[in-house]
């Protein structure tokens, strides 16, 4: 119980310091940012027109159904990227060993492993609690311009959110191992907040790239939790258009929205995407329970501990 009071107050410190910090949770949000101005100055005509387009000659649809469809789009892109830049920005593990702050943890009662679990959790909780306040900003939207989710959809929409924000701050938590400098971070953190978007399909859906990109970003896992959270935000509205075109226009549109996403030559099925992302999750935590096991004993080193204390 002892370990568990200390696991509880470090996670709540690290928490803090995390919304405290203004400049922080504003760089951790600029892509979510972006893909807001972006929709809204001229990706949102983009594929409402891409919609409208796909409709046989004569047949018109509601402005809720699109609005609802496009919407769902932007929303899923928000979450899919907000799992993994939030992650690396709020990683509060790089600024207190930047700021020699983790020095004075190493010399409290704590044990090490409870430190390095307490900044795990922080980082999970902080980017889990961002990604909540976006996906409720979302199911407004929604409710306002066509809803058309269901709550099976809200379900998986929420296991996929938390998939992937153990995907990301997993994948935040061993890179910022091996930061050391300041200007190291603030470069992965924009390397990040930059590139993820693009390559995750979140400007521009997957299926408008050339062949070889679509190659390379199949081999990412973060594409298929994407791919998984554009599923099941668009299969209401989807099956509402199913009304209104045939099935393989249906299948077409559900493909360029990456709805469903074809790799290899092949659609992937979604029990692949789960198993792909679970996988992959399951690889990260052991690297990190791996990496904080040697960086641990690295510390406790007989040389190490020496050359401290003559530092001192």
């Amino acid at each position: 119980m002892g370990e568990m009071r200390k696991l509880w107050a470090l996670v709540k410190r690290h928490t803090k310091v995390y919304f405290k910090d203004k400049m922080l949770f504003f760089v951790s949000m600029i892509t979510p940012l972006i893909l807001v101005v972006l929709f809204l100055t001229f990706l949102g005509s983009i594929y409402r027109d891409a919609v409208t387009g796909s409709l046989p000659d004569g047949v018109t649809v509601s402005n809720r159904l699109i609005n609802a469809f496009t919407g769902s789009w932007l929303f899923s892109s928000i979450l899919s990227v907000s799992c993994v830049t939030v992650a690396f920005c709020s990683n509060v593990m790089v600024n207190d060993k930047l700021n020699r702050t983790v020095d004075d943890f190493h010399i409290t009662p704590a044990k090490r492993s409870t430190l390095g679990i307490s900044y795990f959790l922080a980082n999970f909780c902080t980017t889990f609690l961002v990604c909540l306040v976006a996906f409720a900003v979302g199911i407004i939207y929604l409710a306002i311009v066509g809803w058309y989710l269901s709550f099976g959809d809200i379900v998986m929409i929420l296991l996929v959110l938390v998939l992937n924000t153990l995907f990301g701050t997993l994948l935040a938590s061993i890179v910022g191992m091996f930061i050391n400098t300041q200007g190291a971070l603030s470069g992965i953190c924009t390397l990040v907040s930059s590139l993820y978007g693009f390559i995750s399909g979140a400007y521009m859906p997957i299926a408008q790239f050339a062949a070889p990109m679509r190659t390379v970003i199949g081999l990412l896992p973060g594409t298929y939790s994407t791919v998984l959270l554009r599923h099941y935000f668009l299969r209401g509205a989807t099956n509402a258009l199913g009304d209104y075109l045939p099935a393989e226009g249906l299948r077409a549109l559900e493909r360029s929205f990456d709805g469903r996403i074809v790799m290899f030559g092949g659609e992937v099925p979604i029990w692949a995407m789960f198993l792909i992302i679970s996988l992959t999750v399951l690889a990260l935590l052991g690297g990190y329970l791996a990496l904080a096991y040697a960086q641990g004993r690295r510390l406790r080193s007989p040389k190490l501990v020496k050359s401290q204390k003559k530092s001192l």
